[in-house]
């Protein structure tokens, strides 16, 4: 799929939409937006760190938040300069999908940081809602959960049980405590124009 293309839709959606090249020239732009000092948070995401982005926000030019070591950064992260996290999809159409475990990413993203900056691979275009639906049940929940140790059907099995059945829904999912498929955010339009940035990465990146 043409990313520009993508790229062209997010803009019509209020986001302003940034074409990387690669991973460097991604750091570059982030490193452009962000002011030295500010107050950055971010969520899990394996995209981050395989860009190196991650590891520019927590190198010491900001006030980075760290879960990790600060109990309080999840909701602190509210009040933060920036916010950075990764992308589950984003359809053809410009509209961003994302699912959560326990809601911490996809609040930010909705509603809280001054500026949401979505860092994502080429992997992650999908046709259609429906598409980005299917690509976090067969694809990003079940690498996730393998990832974090969760015991769920879609880590032991590469899929969700929901699709066991013929009409699935988006919500549909295992009973596990350990899901992660707990929360979803569909962000299709914004009312502040470019609060959220996106880049997409010309690189196949995260899960």
């Amino acid at each position: 799929m043409d990313i520009k293309s993508v790229l062209a839709a997010i803009e019509k959606n209020d986001m302003r939409a940034l074409y990387a090249a690669d991973c460097a020239q991604a750091r570059r732009m982030v490193k452009e937006i962000l002011k030295k000092g500010a107050t950055v948070s971010s969520g899990g995401s394996m995209t981050l760190r395989e860009s190196g982005i991650y590891e520019l926000i927590t190198g010491g030019d900001y006030n980075y938040l760290d879960r990790a070591v600060d109990a309080d950064a999840t909701r602190n992260a509210f009040k933060a300069d920036y916010y950075l996290l990764g992308c589950n999809a984003i359809t053809r159409d410009g509209v961003l999908y994302n699912v959560d475990g326990f809601a911490n990413r996809i609040s930010a993203l909705t509603f809280g940081p001054e500026r949401v900056i979505v860092v994502a691979g080429r992997n992650k275009i999908v046709d259609s809602l429906e598409d980005a639906i299917l690509r976090v049940k067969t694809v990003a929940a079940p690498l996730n959960a393998r990832r974090l140790g969760c015991k769920t059907y879609c880590a032991e099995h590469g899929r969700c049980v929901s699709l066991n059945k013929e009409d699935s829904q988006m919500c549909d999912g295992c009973s596990s405590p350990q899901r992660i498929c707990c929360s979803y955010a569909v962000t299709a339009k914004q009312r502040i124009k470019d609060r959220i940035t996106v880049i997409i990465i010309d690189e196949e990146l995260g899960l």
